[in-house]
């Protein structure tokens, strides 16, 4: 740490009897001086007032070093990481449920045993991309951001860029996995539930490009299962919800991540040095 000692003196001579500062001009001066006291050291001696005024590079500049500066970047940027990364977990178990939830309409098993179910269903958006493969990505960045994680070369701040690196590519796969749910997602949507009509087993409404969704008076064409609209409507759009967090978790991971890797962090705080 660099301490800077430099002060710079001006004394302000008074002048003769006739232009002498009167004794409250004086105490005018020096309260008003006293308020900046961080910037100014004042003294009062015999016919003259001494200001000290503080140069610039009296102030001590903590984390000015750029090492030290960046440490504590880090350290933060490592805390929000952390928080950002263990909020993964719930979305994913989350996602999970609801996806399994899908293959019981109205509480239902038989329904997914004969294989009438939409077919958005059966790929897996909640149970693998958004759920179990999350999980993965969550579990590996909690690592990568734990102070005590293997050093992969000699130089420690080789070893941080090459966390930092792998942090980014698992937060990028994290944005393809949920993103994978919410297209997924809102594809089944879109699509409505296969239920029974008057006419058989069919997508009562695929040809309504969702036209369905706002309008109630048609859910009434699926006769069964029952409420079948109502649950996809429901837990479909949960899953667009969960993924759509996860998108935006790892979106911002990826971003101080980056910003960290091109800009740096530094943390400078001034002080003034008052003698």
């Amino acid at each position: 740490m660099t301490y800077f000692k430099k002060r710079w003196k001006h004394r302000i001579p008074l002048a003769q009897e006739e232009d002498q500062l009167s004794s409250s001009a004086s105490r005018s001066l020096l309260i008003v001086l006293q308020t900046v006291n961080h910037y100014f050291h004042i003294d009062k001696t015999l016919g003259c007032v001494s200001v000290r005024v503080l140069a610039p590079h009296e102030y001590e500049l903590k984390g000015s070093d750029p090492e030290s500066g960046s440490e504590q970047g880090r350290m933060g940027s490592r805390k929000c990481g952390s928080c950002l990364s263990s909020l993964l977990i719930p979305l994913a178990l989350w996602s999970i449920i609801v996806n399994v939830l899908l293959y019981f309409p109205n509480g239902q098993a038989s329904y997914a045993s004969s294989n009438k179910l939409t077919n958005y269903v059966w790929y897996f958006e909640g149970i693998c991309f958004s759920g179990i493969m999350m999980l993965i990505v969550a579990a590996v960045l909690l690592v990568l951001e734990n102070d005590n994680n293997y050093k992969c070369c000699q130089s420690e701040n080789c070893s941080k860029k090459y966390m930092t690196l792998l942090s980014m590519i698992f937060s990028a796969l994290g944005i393809a996995f949920s993103g994978y749910c919410l297209v997924i997602s809102a594809l089944g949507l879109l699509q409505g539930p296969y239920c029974r009509t008057l006419d058989g087993w069919e997508y009562a409404f695929e040809g309504t490009a969702g036209r369905f969704l706002t309008d109630s008076r048609e859910w009434v064409q699926c006769l069964e299962p029952a409420h079948v609209v109502e649950w996809n409507i429901i837990l479909f759009s949960i899953l667009i919800a969960l993924s759509g967090l996860q998108v935006v978790v790892c979106l911002i991971r990826v971003v101080i991540q980056l910003s960290q890797a091109l800009c740096g962090t530094y943390s400078v705080i001034i002080q003034p040095g008052i003698i």
